[in-house]
């Protein structure tokens, strides 16, 4: 705990530094909400901000995610397309760019390479601190050669603003700037600490099911904010699962989501943890990194 708030640790990262003049729109995004003192609310508001929230988280956590970064279920290249512009649209830059670091961080989980680490770098730089640097705004496309193939998918990675705007005018179309305010700004900041908070919070509290090397932990009220993704330690151990609520009673909405879409034919080919990693979690079999 005493990482919670400190700084970059060791000199050898001293490299890493906030661009204070290109994060100037991060923090801008921020100070729009307040406007909302103005524009005040509606239920009609309230109604759009969360439409908006579940459709974005959606986009994060089965698109930019399981799909892109795991490949943990196999659709069309339409439907591939329509993950990609969802999770563009919730600001987080290009499904490219999200994967390559994602996959990088599981690699690298609480390592000298890992660039989110609470454990090294410290709350603010997992939560946000990382994504605000110049050092990694780049794509490493050698680690997403299966994802370049499609030229879509490099377009949208490279003008992948154009979902966040296209958004945001249909807000300000269907509610004026209350809509604009609360159905795009506001649940753009939601979408941001919901989402970065999984690789801070979830590093440092709550509960270890499986050994796996690292500090992920499971969080029943991250999983509810980010539609399951809060089952962070089972994902870190068996990471290519669709599902990351791995039992019954751990909530995982967006699992829940793509098996109607399965049932749809519209995604297909769903990887699930085997039994043996479910006897593990249950203390059924000894985990092999306890051995």
């Amino acid at each position: 705990m005493s990482t919670i708030f400190s700084g970059i640790q060791d000199g050898n990262r001293r490299d890493d530094r906030i661009n204070r003049v290109k994060s100037i729109p991060f923090f801008l995004v921020h100070l729009v909400c307040f406007t909302a003192i103005l524009t005040g609310v509606s239920w009609e508001a309230i109604g759009l901000c969360l439409s908006c929230y579940f459709l974005r988280m959606f986009g994060i956590t089965a698109g930019y995610h399981r799909y892109f970064s795991h490949r943990s279920y196999k659709t069309s290249r339409a439907f591939q397309f329509v993950l990609a512009w969802l999770g563009c649209s919730a600001v987080q830059k290009g499904p490219l760019w999200w994967a390559s670091h994602h996959r990088k961080h599981h690699q690298h989980s609480d390592q000298e390479e890992d660039v989110h680490s609470p454990e090294r770098m410290g709350f603010w730089w997992s939560h946000v601190g990382w994504i605000l640097c110049d050092k990694y705004d780049h794509t490493d496309y050698d680690s997403v050669k299966d994802l370049t193939m499609y030229p879509e998918l490099l377009w949208l990675n490279r003008f992948y603003l154009v979902p966040c705007i296209l958004l945001a005018a249909l807000c300000l179309w269907l509610g004026n700037w209350q809509g604009l305010v609360w159905g795009f700004f506001i649940s753009t900041v939601l979408l941001y600490h919901s989402t970065f908070v999984i690789n801070s919070l979830c590093h440092m509290l709550g509960k270890v099911r499986y050994k796996t090397g690292d500090t992920s932990r499971n969080s029943l009220i991250l999983a509810i904010l980010t539609m399951g993704e809060g089952w962070h330690n089972n994902h870190h151990y068996y990471s290519t699962s669709v599902r990351q609520g791995f039992f019954w009673w751990e909530l995982d909405i967006s699992y829940y989501v793509i098996r109607i879409l399965a049932g749809l034919r519209v995604v297909w080919d769903l990887k699930s943890p085997p039994q043996k990693v479910l006897d593990v979690g249950r203390g059924l079999l000894k985990n092999p990194l306890e051995e």
